[in-house]
């Protein structure tokens, strides 16, 4: 299930963007405050307001106030994905639209539709339309011999006018395609690596997936090891390749019952803890922890992952998020780094613009000027530092 367009209005400096044929690859660069952080805050926006509901989502951001666009407050905030998935066998394109306005002070979704085409012709069908707490899904959504009109209306009152119909709804087989973007939502990744926290002993404790912060990252090391070494031992296989001098990595128990990292460099004989190892290093490895996870994301989200890494294993970095696409994932890149974007096809490339406190996006292959200089040899990231991204500077 693949995400191929991204609509916002109204959404702090997306006043109205569109990102249209997205690749399952996709690099966003720009300056700083053009957007980058918020088009991925649009994706946890949505995490949060499944998990729990539209008005905690808000309120950890600051309220409506705060997250509408200046300008916008009387106005909704309106957010469009259009993703891919199969449906008997057979791939469709499915929207989801969600509409959060305010009333009586306080937020309300104003409209939540997913809606896909039943045959080759003829207008999108709404599988699920609520407004304000109220509304009906379809549960017998998948007998496509049956016309529209014979579908079976399931109406439902929700509790409150704030919580997503996908929350209910998605839990329920019957539902297919609530239930498959309800599951896409909950298993996407937005990353918020931080170095200090995945450092130091952790308590050994059962998890399967790298933290969005990397603090679990002794004990998924471990996991991975353990329950899939055929993975694990992929993983050393890139960290030796990536990272000169790495010959083992191992999670090992202290004698308090925790979990520290310890990583083997080939020309000593003892192997160094966590706290002695590189920033790059541990960058390095939970990466590919995140991209070798035996049950994989179907989204990930990372902000400039150059940080703490060396130059030269930015173009490797960047081979590892398009082979993780290939495998039948999708991820989401922010950067700065015009090494990283070296090593990135021109079709993958975003670039966002800041006019007049408003933000625009442009794709890189709607541009004929770089499209003939990067066929002519010439390299994105070298192109960005150069001045052709009009309006962009690294």
């Amino acid at each position: 299930m693949k995400i191929v367009s991204i609509k916002i209005k109204n959404y702090r400096v997306f006043e109205d963007i569109e990102l249209k044929n997205i690749p399952a690859f996709c690099v966003i660069i720009g300056a700083n405050g053009t957007g980058k952080s918020t088009l991925f805050d649009t994706f946890g926006f949505l995490r949060d307001a499944l998990k729990n509901n539209i008005r905690q989502a808000l309120q950890v951001r600051g309220g409506f106030n705060e997250v509408v666009t200046r300008g916008k407050q009387n106005e909704n905030i309106e957010i469009e994905l259009k993703f891919r998935m199969k449906i008997l066998s057979t791939e469709r394109l499915v929207t989801y639209i969600l509409i959060v306005g305010k009333e009586r002070q306080k937020p309300v979704i104003k409209r939540e539709i997913l809606r896909y085409k039943r045959g080759e012709y003829g207008s999108p069908y709404h599988f699920l339309d609520f407004q304000k707490g109220k509304g009906y899904a379809i549960n017998n959504e998948e007998d496509f011999s049956q016309p529209d009109e014979d579908l079976q209306r399931e109406e439902q009152q929700l509790e409150s006018d704030d919580i997503l119909a996908l929350k209910g709804l998605g839990q329920f087989q019957r539902f297919k395609a609530a239930s498959a973007f309800r599951s896409l939502i909950e298993n996407w990744h937005v990353s918020d690596f931080h170095i200090s926290e995945a450092r130091g002993s952790k308590d050994a404790l059962y998890a399967e997936h790298l933290s969005p912060t990397g603090d679990n990252m002794a004990v998924v090391a471990q996991y991975i090891y353990q329950e899939h070494p055929e993975i694990f031992e992929q993983i050393l296989q890139r960290m030796k390749a990536r990272v000169p001098g790495i010959s083992k990595v191992e999670a090992k128990n202290t004698e308090d019952g925790r979990l520290i990292l310890k990583f083997q460099d080939q020309a000593f004989k003892d192997p160094f803890v966590d706290r002695y190892v590189s920033d790059g290093t541990m960058k390095m490895f939970a990466y590919l922890i995140l991209l070798f996870d035996p049950k994989p994301h179907p989204l990930l989200c990372v902000e400039e992952p150059e940080n703490q890494l060396y130059p030269s294993l930015l173009r490797e970095l960047a081979e590892e998020f398009a082979s993780y696409a290939h495998r039948g994932g999708q991820v989401f890149v922010s950067t700065h780094s015009p090494d990283f974007l070296n090593a990135v096809p021109l079709d993958s490339i975003f670039w966002l613009i800041k006019e007049q406190g408003i933000t625009k996006i442009q794709k890189a292959t709607d541009n004929e000027t770089l499209k003939n200089l990067v066929k002519a040899g010439d390299l994105p990231g070298y192109l960005w530092t150069q001045g052709w991204f009009e309006g962009v500077a690294p």
